[in-house]
């Protein structure tokens, strides 16, 4: 996993190819933003974010966003991770996808009341869209995020 974080207004992303750590400010996440060493796309993998970052990120990305709540011991989720990576390279710069740890963030799966994992959640504009709860394969994954589009 890539640790990324907020602070304010700015993100530090670490960049899924070379690894340099990226500040960036959220309104400039729909811009399709580049490492400043290597070049490459900063949002082609998940960004992991954590309880105290994850309403910001919400109310204030420019961009839909697809949320994996997750564990590190569940086999579903382990499964259905480069479902969700291969997912995030093909919408770079159109659909941000975001990973939530429910192990590491259990306040936050409660007050959203995440009941099982993996769960997927679409949010648009600051207001969840969609959910569905279970990996899904690639195909059901992707009618997903259109869904979340279209929204």
């Amino acid at each position: 996993m890539f640790h990324r974080y907020l602070n304010g207004e700015t993100m530090k992303i670490t960049c899924p190819h070379c690894h340099k750590v990226n500040q960036l400010p959220i309104e400039r996440l729909s811009s399709g933003p580049i490492c400043g060493a290597c070049k490459g796309d900063l949002l082609s993998a998940p960004i992991d974010v954590d309880d105290q970052t994850f309403g910001e990120l919400v109310a204030q990305s420019p961009l839909p966003m697809v949320v994996d709540f997750w564990a590190s011991w569940c086999g579903p989720c382990k499964m259905f991770a480069p479902t969700f990576q291969a997912s995030a390279a093909k919408h770079v710069n159109e659909v941000l996808y975001v990973k939530v740890n429910t192990e590491e963030n259990q306040l936050l799966s409660q007050r959203l009341n995440v009941r099982s994992i993996p769960t997927l959640a679409a949010y648009v504009k600051g207001q969840e869209r969609n959910r569905v709860s279970g990996a899904l394969p690639a195909p059901s994954l992707e009618q997903f995020i259109q869904q979340a589009l279209a929204a």
